[in-house]
């Protein structure tokens, strides 16, 4: 997809809280909305490039939101809005495999006491709940989730665990924000439990899929299927 905004370079200077930063833009530092609750701790680093997306809305506080980083000579993408909408072109065009016969594809849909990103639909009816997670935390070309502890998250993946359970299909899918990964696999260091519900979702029949990203300054698209260690 490609983003259809300004986007300018700026160098990162600190993040006080979850969603402000200050950057160095044209030699004036500058606060900008950082739109990922994460904590990016190994990307955002003072002195790295930083993109930003410039906004125009009447009631911002701030101009620019902050939508990715290099790391080194790799661009991660940080926006936490964009996963799903990557997904949603890739699910249009067919392009994750197993999903392809899912037609009817709509957003933010309720099950039992969680809303799923997306449930899906075939001609038979059939109906598919998917669940998205963006991953950006990457450590020697191994791509990790989460970056931080996340309650959400696991209980998310009870949810389709209970959804298998009623005669639903249903699958999570992380979007690497990012290209040129060997493997992907749960951050148990970080968060033991999700790590564990989502094995646990793996042996009750929940899909796991993993896709990196071609990630440029102005689009970001899911390219390939990436390995998945539990």
């Amino acid at each position: 997809m490609r983003i259809d905004k300004n986007v300018l370079c700026a160098e990162f200077i600190n993040r006080p809280n979850r969603f402000k930063a200050y950057v160095k833009l044209n030699n004036e530092v500058v606060m900008v909305h950082v739109p990922n609750t994460g904590r990016c701790k190994e990307i955002l680093i003072q002195g790295c490039t930083v993109l930003l997306r410039e906004e125009n809305g009447i009631n911002r506080k701030t101009k620019y939101d902050l939508i990715a980083a290099f790391k080194g000579d790799k661009l991660i993408n940080i926006d936490s809005q964009i996963p799903n909408k990557v997904v949603e072109e890739a699910l249009k065009k067919g392009n994750i495999c197993g999903l392809e016969k899912y037609k009817k594809i709509e957003r933010e849909k309720t099950f039992g006491n969680s809303r799923f990103d997306f449930k899906l639909t075939d001609n038979k009816e059939n109906i598919y709940y998917l669940e998205i997670k963006g991953v950006t935390l990457e450590d020697r070309g191994i791509a990790k989730f989460p970056d931080a502890p996340t309650e959400r998250g696991c209980k998310h993946l009870l949810e389709l665990i209970e959804a298998k359970k009623q005669g639903f299909s249903a699958g999570v899918l992380f979007l690497l924000q990012m290209d040129n990964m060997k493997q992907f696999m749960p951050y148990d260091i970080m968060d033991k439990n999700f790590g564990d519900a989502l094995r646990k979702a793996n042996e009750a029949g929940v899909d796991i899929f993993a896709y990196e990203c071609e990630v440029g300054m102005e689009n970001i698209t899911l390219t390939k299927s990436i390995k998945v260690v539990l």
